[in-house]
């Protein structure tokens, strides 16, 4: 609900403070007394593209606030949650700021936080409804229609199943175009797959299996070298050397050893240690020169297998480590193309049956708008006769379209406004004020309890009086019920079913054009009343009638 407008220095208001409330809101006035110029305000705040000039002249900038009360559910939260515009100290308000400079500048802030036209335009979308002649937003934007219809038809329900059905189908349509291109990516690499997988199978190399061949083949590549230099130095410890020498002198002292009284013991002990040092010694070099005996066919086959495996590595572009990887991801690739025509099938069943459970969901939608849109009409045929449009018709036109997250449907309401015409779109069948009346009915039939929207009607009574604008004045109020209305009017009748009142005031004052709005008090209302009915020259006789209008607006 808009609670507060507050304008500096627009066109020509100066300074105005307005607090609106719940309910019918009317603003009456005489003609260019600067009723649109509150319309152009709010306009502009919300971010909406009007007038190129705004500023007051003599001011350097113009400035207006608006103050919206948000309940907790209202969908303005969504937008600045995606804006990223953090709640106020109280969250359940709303304000918004934008200056005009005379330069042309436009700058705008969401609870203090500057903000684009363009998040202002996104909030405008939940915050307020604008209706009146040639206006070009809501109930007259086609994209839309199906969007009303199904809130009228009550369709919330299915709508969320059938995007729910929707998002399933495509997947399962992924799935499959998916599942077909790789397995067409696949048959194309058929025959690499199969003789590369075949060639890495023949050879089986082994990770680490490089670095073994390459070890081996160096060996055998010095083993007659390293033979004879190991030889030589297990000669030289074995039984002619080292080994000879620490036993002949275990044997001399072993002679002395009793004749020294046990003098010699310990050197005997570390010389046995020695020796047996020296034998594993002997072994290990022994089984050194057993390693480096080869047969020359070893060597050849060693190098011919290193070769072979470095040389895939190569081909293929990978490590030598990694080709028995290589081969499990090539037989796997094979695997999955000689799977790939059972995967295919079941993919095949599983979009058909989540297209047959987006069909039948849609095919309820579609019957579930087919009778909202009969209800729609009749609603309408009903609304239209006290709006002094009896020959006028309503109808919703509902045929078939691309399958999409809302069903199969488009949707789209048209009129003709006289007996045997073709129907067409609102805006192009109807005349301003014909255009207007349309527009209050339909918003009518397909109002909801608790409209999180403020509703704005500019005019929308032009053109008609008496019982119409009765009629007009009347269905504004019942719009008003729970939520808030404001409209601009000319009509005595619509102004006595207001709620609250206001007056637009033009003055002059050393030359300088000034507009205010007074809110009137029940006598400001009968007088004013009285100036709508009787012109420049107020008598008791229109006082009179004024309030007969309002007692009877007070017993509606």
């Amino acid at each position: 609900m808009l609670r507060a407008l507050e304008i500096r220095d627009m066109l020509i208001i100066e300074r105005l403070d307005l607090a609106f409330q719940p309910g019918l809101n009317v603003l009456t006035g005489e003609t260019g007394a600067g009723k649109s110029i509150l319309l152009d305000s709010l306009g502009f705040v919300l971010g909406w593209r009007g007038r190129a000039e705004l500023v007051r002249q003599g001011a350097e900038r113009g400035e207006v606030v608006a103050v919206f009360d948000l309940p907790p559910n209202h969908p303005a939260h969504a937008v600045l949650a995606e804006a990223g515009i953090e709640p106020g100290d109280d969250p359940s308000e709303l304000i918004l700021r934008r200056v005009n400079h005379r330069d042309g500048r436009k700058t705008a802030w969401i609870n203090d936080r500057r903000a684009s036209g363009e998040t202002l335009r996104a909030l405008s979308e939940t915050l307020v409804e604008l209706h009146g002649q040639g206006d070009d937003r809501g109930l007259l934007n086609p994209r839309v229609h199906r969007a009303l219809l199904d809130d009228f038809a009550g369709a919330g329900p299915l709508l969320a199943e059938i995007r729910a059905a929707w998002v399933a189908r495509r997947q399962a349509q992924v799935a499959l175009e998916r599942a077909a291109a790789e397995r067409e990516a696949l048959r194309r690499e058929e025959e690499f797959l199969r003789h590369a997988a075949a060639e890495l199978a023949a050879l089986a190399p082994k990770p680490g299996e490089e670095a073994e061949l390459d070890a081996a083949r160096r060996l055998m590549q010095a083993g007659t070298r390293l033979r004879e230099t190991v030889g030589r130095a297990l000669a030289a410890i074995g039984p002619q050397g080292a080994d000879g020498m620490v036993g002949d002198a275990m044997r001399r002292l072993d002679a002395a050893a009793p004749e020294v009284e046990g003098r010699l013991d310990s050197a005997l002990e570390a010389l046995e240690r020695a020796r047996e040092a020296l034998g594993e010694a002997e072994g290990a070099i022994e089984d050194c020169l057993e390693a480096l005996r080869h047969d020359p066919r070893a060597l050849e086959e060693t190098e011919e297998r290193l070769f072979a495996i470095r040389g895939l590595a190569r081909k293929h572009g990978v490590a030598a480590d990694d080709l028995s990887g290589l081969l499990a991801d090539f037989e796997g690739q094979l695997a999955r193309l000689d799977d790939s025509e059972a995967d295919e099938g079941r993919l095949r069943a599983a979009l058909r049956a989540a297209e047959g459970a987006y069909d039948a969901l849609a095919a309820r939608l579609s019957a579930l708008r087919a009778e909202g849109a009969a209800r729609l009409e009749a609603a309408m045929a009903a609304e239209l006769p006290p709006l002094r449009m009896e020959r006028a018709r309503f109808s919703v036109e509902v045929s078939a379209g691309e399958a999409g997250p809302e069903g199969r449907d488009e949707v789209r309401f048209v009129a003709a406004t006289n007996p045997g015409a073709p129907p067409g779109p609102l805006d192009r069948i109807a005349s301003g004020g014909e255009l207007s009346r349309f527009l209050l009915a339909l918003k009518v039939c397909l109002m909801r309890e608790g409209e999180p929207k403020t509703m704005i009607f500019d005019e929308i009574d032009r053109g008609v009086g008496g019982a119409t604008a009765d009629a007009v004045g009347r269905r504004l109020a019942a719009l008003a019920r729970g939520g808030q209305v404001l409209v601009v009017t000319h009509s005595p009748q619509v102004a006595a079913l207001g709620a609250h009142h206001w007056r637009v005031e033009k003055a002059v004052d050393g030359g300088l054009t000034t507009s205010r709005v007074v809110p009137l008090d029940p006598q400001g209302r009968v007088d004013e009343i009285a100036r709508m009915l009787a012109g420049d020259i107020v008598t008791e006789a229109a006082r009179g009638a004024a309030r007969v209008l309002l007692e009877g607006a007070r017993a509606a």
